[in-house]
């Protein structure tokens, strides 16, 4: 028995999450509010595009998650469900590329919380909002609290996460009640009628799209953790019931919310739901509000980073005990139970994303680089997920097995539409902005960095076989 739960399983690690925490961690995993502010960027037709990509994305993954974390609820999710369905070259690639697209996410998450938390000092502290040195400090920073967090053990990060997700809904919440008496007061921002609602199929509208698919992933990150969550086999599916109607509710109303505070054309990537609330509190005459509400949106970007940093270290961690990796990345630390090389790894990588991302451009621009790179590598393990559900989906099902609606058929229909929104969203994914200065270098960056994550890792399976073998 541990002292911080119930006896390990996978390699030495506790069972540390509950139902409870399962909730939160999909709230904090499943949502970021940085997509909200991408969302109010393209105007009022994101509202039903953030409908169109719920039928086309999150119910097809939900439908493809439950069914195969019902029946292979180990430790490792994806990476297990492909190596079953299709062998260990494919099991190793799906949760290679997860892995290694989490590691350019970080920083992304890392420099919305640092434009955030400028809100704090007011003005004055505007005039960091430009500075590559304070976006980098800031960046290392909080990685820093999100790692050690993680290396004393997931019984211990998980209270960052639980109160993230709290601080995330709080932070909507103050968002929807200033837009209300803004829009009770004034009236909205921005046009919301039936012509500004309809969705464009314009090219810089697709890209866009390609965004909302990848922000409603997340229903199959707990998963990696399996064997450290009480009875996963049943904890998972019920979770992703509970937290689906939150997440989805989120995204919906607070990106109406940032429309109603602000004009579209006036919102920004990095500082949209803190535009909208200090533009909100100002006229609702509470502008006392934006120092609580920078907090929270700091907070609950944080919990962000530790969420992600907790679940994906389980990759390599399992290709450790695997030995596709050194075995080093299989044991867990004496004292905390913790997968700390894994988790030192990464966070010495992503230190490397943080640096390299500010080569040769802007901090929107960096930004922007690193949300395409982390679109683009996220979906190719969804392609495995989605085609690993279909296979699996009429072999016969355990008695502990969550039966969903439809039962197999609909399940392979979902993961057939799932698996093309998903196909779709990576070449989608690769096109810039249209505000990226130079797109030459913009395309170089993510098709570059994609090339160095997937060739790396067909390179390090290869020897691991060897090692194996």
């Amino acid at each position: 028995m541990d002292s911080r739960g119930e006896p390990g399983r996978a390699g030495g690690l506790p069972v540390a999450l509950g139902p409870a925490d399962l909730v939160l961690f999909f709230v904090v995993a499943g949502t970021n509010l940085q997509w909200v502010a991408v969302a109010a960027a393209a105007g009022p037709s994101s509202l039903v595009v953030w409908l169109l990509g719920c039928g086309a994305m999150f119910v097809p993954l939900a439908y493809a998650v439950i069914s195969l974390s019902s029946r292979y609820p180990e430790e490792g999710g994806m990476y297990v469900w492909s190596k079953r369905a299709f062998g260990d070259f494919a099991g190793f690639i799906t949760g290679w590329t997860y892995w290694t697209s989490n590691l350019p996410y970080f920083p992304g998450v890392l420099y919305f919380a640092a434009a955030n938390v400028l809100f704090l000092g007011g003005e004055a502290w505007q005039s960091l909002s430009t500075s590559r040195p304070f976006f980098v400090a800031a960046s290392l920073l909080g990685l820093a609290f999100a790692t050690a967090l993680n290396v004393v053990g997931l019984n211990v990060e998980k209270w960052l996460t639980n109160v993230g997700a709290v601080a995330r809904g709080l932070a909507t919440l103050v968002l929807m009640a200033l837009a209300v008496i803004t829009w009770a007061k004034l009236g909205p921002a921005t046009e919301l009628s039936l012509a500004a609602l309809r969705p464009s199929f314009a090219l810089k509208d697709l890209v866009f799209w390609s965004t909302i698919a990848f922000a409603l992933t997340g229903l199959e990150a707990a998963s990696l953790m399996g064997d450290e969550v009480k009875d996963a086999r049943r904890a998972i599916p019920r979770a992703i019931l509970l937290s689906a109607p939150l997440i989805t509710a989120l995204y919906v109303l607070g990106t109406l919310s940032i429309l109603v505070a602000l004009p579209s054309r006036e919102v920004t990537g990095l500082q949209a739901v803190m535009q909208a609330i200090r533009g909100a509190a100002a006229r609702a005459g509470a502008p006392g509000l934006v120092p609580f509400a920078a907090a929270l949106v700091t907070l609950s970007a944080l919990a962000s980073v530790g969420a992600w940093l907790a679940a994906v270290a389980r990759i390599p961690f399992v290709a450790g005990l695997d030995r596709f990796l050194p075995a080093g990345f299989g044991r867990a630390h004496p004292r905390f139970g913790s997968p700390h090389v894994a988790l030192l790894t990464q966070s010495g990588i992503t230190v490397a994303f943080v640096l390299m991302g500010q080569a040769g451009t802007s901090v929107r621009g960096a930004y922007e680089a690193l949300v395409s790179t982390t679109v683009l590598v996220t979906m190719i393990p969804f392609l495995f997920v989605f085609a690993a559900a279909f296979r699996t989906a009429r072999e016969p099902a355990g008695p502990a097995s969550v039966r969903l609606p439809g039962g197999p058929a609909a399940v392979a229909i979902l993961c057939l539409v799932g698996f093309a929104t998903t196909l779709g969203s990576i070449v989608l994914a690769a096109i810039p902005a249209e505000t990226e200065p130079n797109k030459a270098l913009a395309v170089a960056k993510v098709l570059g960095m994609t090339a160095l994550m997937v060739g790396s890792g067909v390179a390090v399976y290869a020897a691991g076989r060897r090692r194996v073998g």
